[in-house]
């Protein structure tokens, strides 16, 4: 019989990543059964007892088929049941945009819209981006991305998520799941968890033997205070779903792995959605079934194969009836699946899905099982260019600016040089590259948004060019440019007239993909010989840089790179938001989400990757060990006392801020080390570590001449107690306007969560008994105000 073989297959498969590992120091895995059932706490009451009404009415085969993605018109699609009006979900991609459509926008990128530092822009970008793929029947968003967290610089997809610090992305994670939500599109959070590199995150078939996805290797207090922090905001927020990984967690693989689905997510966080795998990231039938996932996508074994060809299918109705799979967990299953659909009141006129979707499926229309109501196009991008725009120019980070030379004055010869300020010439859709960078695949054109599954389908790009073009056209000004970086490097900037040019603006960009991690940090297509050409001969050189960051900057010290500017993945409006910040209609206000280091080799994380590797058969050959624990980005610089380029949280304005007045009040005396255990279990985990326990002020004040945003930043240093090597951590962020002269006071709360480390062995977050320094400032390596805080 099919489904016993596949069992067997899948418990060998399970064994073997329990007890067959030879290489890690953290273990195994261990195993936490049953998977938890749905409660409904957190506001999904009565959305629970809709769902426990049409569950009953389900028969066996359909509530089979309700778990088990088909083929259809969506990424990932779960089919009709028209007896019940149930029209099925329509899963789409992508994290900023709805990849599979045409006339819908493309988004800032998560790493973007975390530069931006601000909350209240990163929530109407989910609002919007929610909007579209409502309009475009899509009842769930693939997305947003906190893993990667980017635990590596190197990491391909680190630009799909916010940021390597854990607070950060956790506030950012939060806010787009609650704009996403607010709109009534499921939002799922994705890819839970140690998901930090692309090369080996898939098993793969070396001569004959099937070699094993590589492990994250984790252990407690890393995995507790850096890894799920982010995920317990979403969940917190309320995600109708999260996304298990391809890659291994300490043996075992995401999307089976009790512990981490069963253990952390559903009971110590109270997960009340759906675990969904990511595509193809199924291995088993029953045993991932127990260990926590509820969903598996897009249903085949493979891509395409549909649910007729799948682990699950008509395999669970088989387990269910040879008794060797319980159908209550199967109806808990369903439960999951049906009562954010319900919560978000998704199950009345809900828009059908876009007819554009159906020639860009990877399903065959022909082979399709299921009918599917579709509607006509319709065009959903209303007024979001004006949101894409804003948050595009608030997630440009101003790095250098020598003597005011920006914003530009009018100048009246401009020069625009390098490949990545001309419109895009190979299309308006970059999901991949199948050959080299350099061999001219994707090397003249503006680089607005990544590659993979994470990109979108643009339908207008507003190139720097064009962009320049316009402004300096309004004054009169002379655009001159060359846009082949060839040209450049060979001596063709002396076709430029007349000269000297009164400034010279270079964009640079660095290549990033789903499938593949980045090999440098120096922007592609030959940037240093670029920048170093146009500054040996223009007094006034300004770079900007967009696509995957960090990246490091072997020119920033060259006495005529006057202004450095990191834009990362700003969307269609591109060229739009570089122009508001160059000529001043815009203050620059982002700050770095992540560190610059002065050279590539300064990061001590690198991909796990080598030749050997690469040919071994060993099918456990892939191993990466967390030995870092949570020293990553900054926390792995300030631990070594190593300088920076630029640190986290780094960012200059055209005026000037000052703080003053730090005040720290307790708002609860005498609480417990440690949360109550009969306190109740909410979605994000003990209501307890959501209270605020102190609030911390400061005053603020603008001290320049123009109008801008300060964005505060509030760092903690945890006593030895606390057993970690971090220097300090990032707890509280206040972005505020500030006219020239103004003063505000700002407030941090800090809740017991953020003031607490994970005790390993009490297996509980727990308040240090010593002191707790606090530092306000306007980086991490900028803190003017300095005190304590005992608890």
């Amino acid at each position: 019989m099919l489904h016993s073989a596949l069992l067997c297959l899948a418990l060998a498969t399970t064994n073997y990543a329990q007890f067959g590992i030879e290489h890690t120091q953290y273990g195994t895995s261990p195993p936490i059964y049953p998977s938890p059932n749905i409660t409904g706490t957190g506001g999904w009451e009565a959305a629970l007892e809709k769902a426990k009404d049409f569950v009953a009415q389900l028969t066996l085969d359909e509530k089979a088929f309700m778990v088990t993605g088909s083929d259809g018109p969506c990424v990932g699609n779960i089919a009709p049941i028209p007896r019940l009006n149930f029209s099925g979900l329509c899963l789409q991609d992508g994290p900023l945009a709805i990849r599979q459509a045409v006339l819908n926008s493309v988004f800032p990128a998560g790493i973007t819209a975390a530069a931006s530092w601000d909350r209240d822009l990163v929530k109407q970008r989910g609002v919007q981006m929610a909007e579209e793929f409502k309009g475009k029947g899509s009842h769930v968003i693939l997305g947003p991305v906190v893993g990667p967290l980017g635990r590596t610089p190197f990491g391909g997809r680190n630009w799909e998520g916010f940021s390597p610090d854990a607070y950060l992305s956790g506030v950012f994670v939060e806010e787009t799941v609650l704009g996403i939500q607010s709109a009534g599109v499921q939002s799922c959070t994705k890819h839970y968890i140690g998901n930090e590199q692309e090369i080996q995150r898939s098993p793969r078939t070396i001569h004959g033997t099937e070699v094993d996805a590589i492990s994250s290797n984790i252990d407690d207090k890393t995995i507790h205070e850096t890894y799920l922090w982010p995920f317990a905001n979403a969940v917190k927020a309320g995600t109708a779903s999260i996304m298990c990984s391809y890659n291994r967690i300490n043996g075992s693989y995401g999307c089976q792995n009790s512990k981490t689905l069963n253990g952390l997510l559903k009971d110590e966080l109270g997960f009340q959605g759906y675990v969904m795998s990511d595509w193809g990231g199924v291995h088993a039938g029953v045993p991932s079934i127990e260990a926590g996932l509820d969903m598996n996508m897009p249903g085949g074994i493979s891509f395409t194969g549909g649910a007729t060809s799948s682990f699950w299918g008509g395999n669970i109705s088989t387990a269910v009836t040879n008794g060797s799979l319980a159908i209550d967990r199967v109806d808990g299953m369903v439960l999951r699946v049906m009562t954010p659909y319900y919560h978000l009141g998704q199950d009345v006129d809900f828009p059908v899905v876009d007819e554009s979707t159906v020639p860009l499926s990877l399903f065959s229309r022909a082979n399709r099982r299921y009918n599917y109501t579709l509607g006509p196009l319709v065009d959903v991008r209303a007024e979001h260019a004006k949101i894409i725009r804003e948050l595009g120019a608030a997630g440009t980070v101003l790095l250098k600016n020598v003597n005011g030379t920006l914003p530009l004055k009018e100048p009246k010869n401009i020069g625009v040089f390098g490949n990545d300020a001309a419109d895009l010439t190979n299309g308006q859709y970059s999901i991949s590259i199948s050959s080299g960078l350099e061999a001219g695949d994707y090397d003249i054109g503006t680089l607005p948004a990544g590659g993979g599954s994470g990109t979108g389908r643009f339908t207008y790009v507003i190139p720097p060019l064009d962009a320049i073009k316009t402004r300096g056209q309004s004054y009169g000004a002379l655009v001159q440019y060359i846009t082949n970086n060839v040209a450049i490097a060979s001596g063709g900037l002396s076709s430029l007239s007349p000269t000297p040019l009164d400034a010279c603006i270079v964009f640079l960009k660095s290549w990033a993909s789903e499938g593949d991690d980045r090999t440098t940090l120096i922007a592609e297509w030959n940037s240093t010989v670029v920048v170093e050409a146009v500054a040996s001969t223009c007094a006034n050189t300004i770079v900007v840089l967009h696509g995957a960051s960090p990246n490091v900057l072997p020119w920033k010290d060259h006495a005529n790179v006057t202004a450095i500017l990191a834009a990362h993945f700003p969307g269609q409006e591109t060229g739009n938001s570089i122009v508001d910040v160059l000529w001043g209609d815009v203050n620059p206000s982002g700050k770095l989400p992540y560190t610059i280091a002065n050279n590539e080799t300064d990061y001590n994380l690198r991909i796990v990757n080598s030749t050997e590797l690469l040919e071994s058969t060993d099918p456990n050959a892939w191993q990466d060990d967390f030995k870092e624990g949570n020293l990553i980005d900054y926390k792995e610089f300030d631990a070594a006392n190593k300088s920076v380029a630029y640190e986290f949280g780094f960012g200059l304005s055209y005026t000037t801020f000052e703080l003053s007045d730090l005040q720290i009040k307790s708002a609860v005396s005498n609480p417990s080390r440690v949360p109550s255990s009969s306190a109740k279990i909410i979605p994000g985990g003990n209501e307890e570590l959501w209270q605020t326990l102190v609030t911390v002020c400061a005053t603020v004040k603008n001290t320049g001449a123009v109008d801008g945003a300060a964005v505060t930043q509030l760092y903690i240093s945890f006593p030895a107690e606390a057993g970690d090597k971090t220097v300090r951590s990032l707890r509280g962020f206040d972005k505020i306007m500030l006219a020239a002269g103004e003063v505000a006071t700002i407030e941090f709360p800090l809740m017991r969560r953020d003031i607490s480390y994970w005790d390993v062995a009490g297996q509980n977050w727990r308040l240090p008994s010593s002191s707790i320094g606090v530092d306000v400032g306007f980086s991490s390596r900028d803190l003017k105000l300095n005190g304590k805080l005992t608890v």
